[in-house]
């Protein structure tokens, strides 16, 4: 019994019950036994002054007579539950009436009462009804606070990752570079505000020209973040090196540093002589490059080498590829393979390459028409992973 008692305790905390007859008598008889059973308790007369103590002290819950003068239960919970309060309009009522048909329930029920019960009223019954209805008021409100604290998270992650698509968004190059005989285009398309894709451009010495293309573990904020180390490693590693494979081992280096085996990314490279049109290229476990030839020929050069980050000194290689006029070269991340998600095949590097028009009168053309055929409707569609690109063509 003491266990029981602490219970009703624990939801009857915060309010009294109030008890609503204009039948003194049984008003009285009600009160004395809810203070037995360890409640407290409040008692009115009437509707009207009922409706008033519900705004001066809110209860825990309301008994409430179906038959009084002046203002019946039914009319009291009609308006009880349209206050403009939600606290109020919530409050638990539990309508007490002489008659067992159907006709009163049903009006009760429509004004908005939880439960009935049928005078004369039995004192077990009508503690197990106020124990259910106190224990579903507590449930709903500890679902209300939860329900505010996840639309309070939900609004600092949006808060965060408009902060990180802003960060994001001013390290990502927004203009190609200008460089004669060259067009350069690029494409940068995340899952959600951020991603974890990121690509850039570098000066390197005898006016060769650095085109760097990174993806890094993951989706949100965490990933962006890796996508600001990206390109401060490749900058830190454009000023101590010159060759790409270089470049790629201090990138190495110093992200394994960072993150050990905890982490990795795929990469890769190309440095470009834009007199002669000569191309040393290094990938780190990141998709083909795709060459698009002006003939219509079309070439993928894979990357030879593991992610970045997962053994401490791997051995880059560079591939040497010649471009001539109206050649050009593409760089993208994985989220161009599409995946079944989206209903459609996931694409492979070949089938990509023959995608690509060597008959686009210049870089922008002939990326967009590469995004439109690898990833039709996907303007509609919610993209399955980040997407990048960037394609480099010279000039007919």
């Amino acid at each position: 019994m003491l266990i029981r008692i602490q219970s009703r305790m624990h939801y009857n905390s915060d309010g009294a019950i109030l008890i609503v007859d204009d039948d003194g008598a049984s008003r009285h008889a009600l009160a004395k036994t809810l203070t037995k059973a360890g409640y407290r308790t409040r008692e009115s007369d009437n509707g009207i002054e009922a409706l008033k103590l519900l705004h001066m002290e809110q209860p825990a819950l309301v008994l409430l007579d179906f038959e009084m003068p002046q203002m019946d239960g039914a009319q009291v919970l009609k308006q009880l539950r349209s206050d403009r309060d939600p606290r109020v309009a919530q409050i638990p009522a539990i309508m007490l009436t002489g008659h067992g048909g159907e006709e009163s329930e049903v009006r009760g029920l429509h004004a908005g009462a939880d439960d009935f019960v049928t005078k004369p009223i039995n004192p077990a019954v009508l503690r197990a009804r106020i124990e259910t209805q106190l224990r579903l008021r507590s449930m709903r409100r500890q679902l209300e606070q939860q329900n505010a604290e996840l639309e309070a998270w939900r609004r600092n992650l949006e808060r965060d990752l408009e902060a990180a698509r802003l960060t994001q968004q001013s390290l990502i190059p927004q203009k190609p570079p200008g460089i004669p005989g060259w067009e350069i285009a690029a494409c940068y398309r995340p899952v959600i505000q951020v991603g974890g894709d990121i690509y850039g451009w570098l000066p390197l010495k005898k006016q060769r020209v650095l085109f760097w293309i990174a993806d890094a573990t993951g989706h949100g904020a965490s990933a962006a973040l890796m996508t600001t180390l990206a390109k401060l490693l490749f900058h830190h590693g454009a000023t101590e090196h010159d060759a790409p494979a270089d470049i790629m081992q201090a990138v190495n280096h110093d992200f394994r540093t960072i993150f050990g085996t905890r982490s990795f990314m795929t990469a890769m490279c190309v440095a470009l002589d834009p007199s002669t049109g000569q191309a040393a290229v290094v990938g780190a476990g990141h998709p083909p490059l795709l060459i698009s030839r002006h003939d219509g020929k079309a070439e993928t050069i894979p990357s030879a080498t593991l992610p970045l980050g997962l053994i401490e000194q791997p051995t880059f290689h560079e591939s040497i590829v010649d471009l001539a006029a109206g050649d050009a070269l593409v760089l993208y991340t994985d989220g161009l393979f599409g995946a079944p998600k989206t209903g459609q095949t996931r694409l492979g590097p070949g089938a990509l390459a023959k995608m690509l028009d060597p008959s686009a009168p210049n870089a922008e053309i002939l990326l967009a028409r590469l995004l439109a055929r690898a990833a039709p409707g996907r303007g509609q569609t919610a993209l399955a992973d980040d997407l990048a690109a960037v394609a480099v063509r010279r000039a007919s």
